[in-house]
């Protein structure tokens, strides 16, 4: 299962060692599920870590070098996402994951994808962290079956 990970989630997991986020990298590490971002994510991470909390930076830098980036999307994914009623700053996050073939977009971005949740846009499944990792685990107990 490939999973794309909002800033707002990498933003957590390099804050947080022990925050719930952190289960995604443990989980790719064992295989489980492959994690995806953007370039665009990753940097918007980055800048509000170090604006907030920058002692975590190496934390961060050592997430993202075990994620695949994938590239920007296209014009025509961009204008696609920007049809879904996301601020500015969100459509390329959407465009991106849906552009990478992604099967889950995890975001804990309430406010500007809430109303996006449990829904699938092109094939993609936009999800809060904790839902979206108990799709993963159950997608990998029915895997063992």
């Amino acid at each position: 299962m490939r999973l794309f990970l909002d800033a707002n989630v990498l933003f957590s997991a390099a804050h947080r060692e022990t925050g719930s986020v952190r289960a995604f990298f443990v989980l790719a590490n064992a295989g489980i599920c492959e994690l995806v971002s953007s370039a665009y994510a990753v940097e918007e991470a980055r800048r509000n870590l170090v604006r907030k909390y920058p002692q975590r930076r190496a934390d961060l830098q050592a997430l993202t070098a075990t994620l695949a980036i994938c590239g920007e999307a296209s014009r025509e994914t961009l204008a696609w996402a920007g049809q879904h009623g996301l601020p500015q700053k969100d459509v390329p996050i959407l465009a991106a994951a849906a552009q990478a073939r992604v099967h889950i977009l995890v975001t804990g971005d309430r406010t500007d994808f809430g109303h996006l949740y449990r829904k699938t846009l092109r094939g993609v499944g936009i999800l809060p962290p904790a839902t979206a990792l108990e799709a993963v685990l159950a997608a990998q107990e029915k895997g063992r079956r």
